[in-house]
């Protein structure tokens, strides 16, 4: 990075910090295939843009610093130990060690690394090692043995069975600018360690392996094998710095052992143009990862997306058919089945009285105006009944939608994961019964409405007041449900009466015109309430699905900050 000019290195920094915004942002709730791997790549992502990426943009000419990792039991310790002459971090007698990650640096650079710049989230201890060291903190000593301009950080052990060791490990390797990987002549060939230098030689990082505790009669065949495996992980620039098995003295190994990584590392530190080129490696080659790494973190997004609009789209359309099957249910005759046809029956008799009076409709008219006039309990039972009609067919849809939502989120990616956490939403909201029954009483007061509306003028509001506004709502409500679709036989026979005889009671007191209008009107009202409460029922989905914040912008905020980081380098 040596080579940009002030400008562009801010545009750079500026892109990375629109990056780091954007990744923070994204989310990953769902619980999909995959998502718990990648919401831990997003996490290490966050993690190399804060611990390094960052603070080194923000300071290029910040020491250089050499992280040395490796498996537990590799020497790290007492290879750091080796280097400085003296004990400044403690070996591990006992495993796992919980102590804190030491960072040694010279006393000119302390500024450096005393403050926030590299890794913020840890804390600072310096001083004596104590019982409040461990994997939340790093601990700084300041040391003239180290030269100027290079820090050494002891990692914990990239393979340690406490976890938090691991993630520590991994965090701070993803920190330096040089790695320093110890491994020994009896696990250099290990699992573990080859995934993390995989993994950087992915990313650029410049690393130099030591390997160390090597039998004197072996070290040509293992030098050879590992460096042919290096070759093949793209590794073949890597210094390899051998030591062999040795006695150590006072807790350090020979200086003959160390001397040609010592001197190496010395050479790095007072060479300005050597460390800008290691900087430079790892730092492009961090750059052009996370361009790879986000673009992942773009599909898991869409994944989300995507699952989540899924989700909503089953809610959408369960209650888009329930509305379909109400409305249906208005016109084909199903609302004037059983107790309506029974409680009809007290008004106008059965089908047999209809069939000797269909060629005189006004004498049926008459009948029914009288019953109407002596006995308006009865119109109360009809209207009741009609009632509890419209509420069974809303409520009887709302429940069928739920079932449909709850069976198919359970097959859906995330849907499991929502249910379990409102297990509500297997069912229609807990007042939704109490809300369909305000839901008619509503729709019947617009109906009286109607009828009061439609009895402006003298002549027809005297019309009114002979039938009386209540009966005339509910009539108005059977010729609504008159339709005689879905009936057959005996029901045909009064259902179609029904529709005759209201129909042409209606039309005596509003007229034909007037009466086509009212039904159309109530049928209407009736369904924006269903639709309006359904909507309701629909956004408890939604709004769970929402709630987990799958953000439908969140790809293309990505999408647009990779974008920018290209076009800046």
């Amino acid at each position: 990075m040596a080579g940009k000019t002030g400008a562009g290195s801010a545009r750079l920094l500026d892109s990375v910090k629109a990056l780091r915004s954007a990744v923070s942002d994204a989310t990953l709730p769902l619980d999909l295939p995959g998502a718990g791997a990648a919401r831990s790549a997003r996490g290490r992502l966050l993690d190399q843009l804060d611990d390094y990426v960052i603070p080194r943009l923000t300071a290029l000419d910040a020491p250089l610093l050499a992280v040395v990792g490796g498996s537990t039991g590799a020497g790290k310790s007492t290879l750091v130990n080796s280097i400085v002459g003296r004990e400044v971090s403690l070996p591990g007698v006992l495993r796992p060690t919980t102590r804190s990650p030491v960072l040694i640096h010279h006393p000119s650079d302390a500024a450096w690394f005393s403050g926030p710049r590299i890794l913020p989230g840890l804390a600072r201890i310096t001083g004596r090692h104590s019982s409040s060291d461990g994997p939340g903190a790093v601990r700084l000593v300041s040391t003239p043995e180290v030269e100027a301009g290079l820090a050494l950080l002891d990692a914990p052990d990239i393979d340690s069975v406490v976890e938090a060791n691991r993630g520590l490990a991994a965090q701070l390797l993803a920190a330096a600018d040089l790695w320093i990987f110890v491994t020994t002549a009896a696990r250099y060939a290990d699992a573990v360690p080859w995934e993390l230098l995989r993994e950087a030689s992915e990313r650029g990082t410049a690393v130099a392996v030591v390997l160390d505790r090597v039998p004197p009669s072996a070290v040509d065949e293992i030098r050879t094998h590992l460096a042919a495996m290096l070759r093949e992980q793209g590794l073949d620039r890597a210094p390899i710095f051998t030591v062999v098995e040795s006695d150590l003295v006072e807790g350090l190994l020979p200086p003959s052992q160390t001397e040609r990584l010592t001197g190496w590392l010395a050479a790095l530190a007072g060479d300005a143009a050597a460390r800008a080129d290691v900087v430079r490696q790892t730092l492009e080659g961090a750059l052009t990862s996370m361009e790879a790494r986000t673009s992942a973190l773009v599909a898991a997004s869409q994944e989300q997306t995507a699952a989540g609009e899924a989700l909503v789209e089953v809610a959408t359309h369960a209650y888009d058919e329930a509305k379909e099957q109400v409305h249906e249910g208005m016109v084909d005759g199903t609302l004037l089945r059983g107790e309506v046809l029974a409680r009809w029956q007290e008004f106008v008799g059965t089908g047999e009285f209809f069939r000797q009076v269909e060629s005189t409709v006004s004498r049926v008219r008459d009948r029914f105006t009288s019953l109407l006039r002596g006995e308006p309990a009865r119109a109360d039972h009809l209207g009741e009944a009609l009632q509890s009609g419209v509420e069974s067919l809303v409520v009887n849809h709302a429940e069928l939608a739920a079932s449909a939502i709850s069976r198919a989120w359970r097959a859906l990616p995330g849907g499991h994961q929502l249910l379990e956490a409102d297990p509500g939403l297997a069912r229609s909201g807990k007042d939704v019964d109490r809300r369909i029954q305000r839901l008619v009483r509503d729709w019947q007061g617009d109906i009286l409405q109607m009828v009061r509306d439609e009895g402006r003028d003298r002549r027809t509001t005297a019309r009114i007041m002979a039938y009386g506004v209540n009966g005339l709502g509910v009539v108005l409500m059977l010729v609504t449900f008159a339709s005689t679709a879905g009936l057959t036989g005996a029901e045909l026979g009064i259902a179609g009466g029904t529709a005759v005889v209201g129909q042409k009671l209606l039309e005596a007191v509003f007229g034909d015109q007037a009466v086509r209008a009212l039904a159309r009107q109530a049928r209407e009202q009736l369904s924006a309430r269903v639709d309006e409460l359904y909507a309701a029922e629909r956004a408890r989905y939604e709004g769970a699905v929402t709630t987990l914040h799958v953000d439908s912008h969140q790809t293309e905020q990505l999408t647009a900050a990779v974008a920018g980081l290209r076009a800046a380098r």
